[in-house]
């Protein structure tokens, strides 16, 4: 069966209430079993540090009266910036200070991605969000999905969880923009076969990801291999300490690709939004667009009119360096 028609399945059992469509057969799991113990041995060999606090106001430089745009990031521990030591290192504050950079007004951050957690986590941190008046975040960065995978949980209860997470935020008035679930194949001490099965399962979940978050309104930028082939290449580099979460070189990769889809929706991103043919842009049924998304990591989805969805990719900046940021009590006054 094609990536594209499982991806819809899924998502059509999350949107009916079906609850049992998997991502692995039954064959697999003793595989599977015997694998993950060997991968426990090398994985997480080192210790990750807990995210370090990035909440506050950037780009203070550009005040002049400028209300700042609010930003705010939901997830798992990719979202929260686990491995790295300094806040300016951490994917919320790599995004707010380049935001900030290209609006040229300051960004205001609130992280409330938790290390850990599960897309039934995210109905929590959406009412965090949601609980202050006044405060709806202008725009919404969720990445989601990995411990879904690793956890075996139903890809149907986990697509659904996110889908009714992008509707609250989207009925709030917030936009939304989904990294989707990462390549857990490019763990680099995973070995065969389960490096397969966890490439193929993960990239099973970010086509599901795609659909429902497009039919609710968001965008999605595929994560892949968080994001694109340094990670292959320079796997040392490219992941922390402990062998699985991204380093800080890593963070900065992955900001740079979901940047551009972020300043996009805020309609200040200087890239033109027509298609490209030559790079391979273009109009494509929603689960189609879904399932070519996984194979390139940054290509961004959006919704027209259904069915149909636009496959884009848009071009990468270098981020600016990131200073501390202000308190966020300066941001409120």
């Amino acid at each position: 069966m094609s990536r594209a028609r499982v991806a819809r399945r899924i998502a059509a059992g999350a949107a009916y209430g079906g609850g049992g469509i998997g991502l692995l057969g039954a064959a697999a799991v003793g595989v599977l079993l015997a694998e993950v113990q060997l991968a426990k041995r090398s994985v997480g060999g080192g210790v990750a540090p807990l995210p370090p606090a990035a909440d506050g106001l950037y780009g203070r430089g550009y005040g002049g009266g400028a209300e700042a745009v609010r930003l705010a990031l939901l997830g798992d521990s990719t979202a929260a910036g686990q491995g790295v030591r300094r806040a300016g290192q951490t994917p919320g504050a790599l995004l707010a200070s380049g935001l900030a950079a290209v609006a040229e007004c300051p960004v205001e951050l609130r992280n409330v991605a938790l290390p850990g957690a599960r897309s039934d986590d995210l109905e929590r941190q959406v009412s965090l969000l949601l609980a202050p008046p006044g405060r709806i975040p202008d725009v919404c960065v969720i990445m989601i999905g990995a411990n879904d995978v690793t956890h075996r949980m139903p890809a149907t209860e986990s697509v659904r969880y996110l889908a009714t997470a992008v509707r609250r935020l989207r009925t709030a008035g917030a936009e939304v923009v989904v990294g989707t679930c990462p390549d857990l194949g490019t763990i680099e001490p995973v070995y065969q076969p389960l490096r397969w099965l966890a490439r193929r399962v993960s990239r099973q979940l970010a086509a599901a990801q795609t659909i429902v978050v497009v039919e609710q309104g968001g965008r999605t930028v595929s994560l892949g291999d968080l994001l694109g082939p340094e990670f292959a290449a320079n796997p040392r580099e490219m992941f922390g300490a402990d062998n699985y979460h991204p380093s800080a070189e890593g963070y900065a990769t992955a900001a740079m690709a979901v940047l551009p889809t972020v300043c996009a929706l805020l309609n200040v991103w200087p890239e033109t939004d027509r298609l490209e043919a030559d790079r391979r842009e273009g109009m494509l049924p929603v689960a189609k667009a879904a399932a070519e998304a996984v194979e390139e990591a940054g290509t961004e989805v959006t919704g027209a009119r259904a069915p149909w969805a636009l496959l884009k990719h848009r071009r990468r900046r270098r981020l600016p360096s990131v200073q501390d940021p202000a308190p966020l009590r300066d941001a409120h006054g």
